[in-house]
């Protein structure tokens, strides 16, 4: 069977949250008013802050399916696609591209597990060179608008039962497998897999980490990738693990597969 790695994508592959980066672009394009843009906004700077638990996780999908309905999913797509760059490009962290290019020189397969939805987690996954995504699916109607219901809520017990499900289907074994995330909330994710890992995490995944003796590393330096390309050669990788900050705890943990 094949090993993976399953990350996480706000926090711990980009510096924030996905779906609150474009709150300026949707704003610009008319889907939002301005006074949700400013509680975008504070939720923003909250969610950096504090991180979210349960609840407020909940209730800002409750939130995200009211807001959503009727808008067009082509017009959406097409927003993120011009904006990608500019609102996402620089959130990237470079110790995250570090370890998902050792991933797969490990011959392990990557996937990005997110409670985002899927049209904003499939084209950051792409930039950072992820083809297999895991996300919220928002369901359309006959005219591809969405509706205030959902296909998939990837967040919490979701994500591990979507892993689960990819598992079955990929032929991957989860108990040779690595996740990486942020938050509490991801408890089942990081659960499931045989090597966990709490990336930047919040204070209650620090002390079950601790508690479990799992890896903790620090991700702390967003770079600017440019433009992606399948398997850039190792040098390039290796310039960027010694440039970056904390990136020794992440050669640590590169270090530990090879005698795995």
């Amino acid at each position: 069977m094949t090993e993976a790695a399953f990350f996480d994508l706000d926090k711990t592959i980009i510096a924030g949250s996905s779906t609150l980066a474009f709150g300026r672009p949707l704003y610009h394009a008319g889907f939002l008013p301005r006074r949700t843009l400013l509680r975008i906004g504070i939720a923003s700077v909250s969610y950096m802050l504090f991180g979210a638990d349960q609840d407020s996780l909940e209730r800002a999908r409750d939130q995200m399916l009211d807001l959503v309905s009727g808008w067009q999913r082509s017009e959406i797509e097409t927003l993120i696609g011009e904006t990608l760059d500019e609102v996402i490009e620089p959130l990237v962290f470079a110790e995250a591209l570090f370890l998902i290019d050792e991933h797969k020189r490990a011959g392990r397969e990557i996937y990005v597990v997110s409670a985002s939805p899927e049209e904003f987690v499939r084209p950051i996954a792409r930039m950072v060179g992820i083809d297999k995504v895991i996300a919220t699916r928002i369901r359309t109607d006959a005219l591809g608008r969405y509706v205030p219901e959902l296909d998939r809520y990837a967040m919490g017990p979701g994500k591990a039962d979507a892993m689960r499900e990819v598992a079955a289907e990929d032929g991957i074994d989860l108990g040779g497998s690595f996740a990486y995330t942020d938050s509490h909330t991801d408890l089942p994710m990081l659960e499931l897999v045989g090597n966990p890992v709490a990336v930047n995490p919040e204070k209650e995944l620090r002390e079950i980490a601790e508690e479990n003796e799992w890896p903790i590393t620090e991700f702390q330096r967003p770079v600017s990738i440019g433009p992606r390309v399948p398997a850039p050669p190792p040098k390039v990788w290796i310039s960027v693990a010694a440039g970056v900050a904390g990136a020794a705890a992440v050669v640590a943990i590169a270090r530990r597969w090879s005698h795995a």
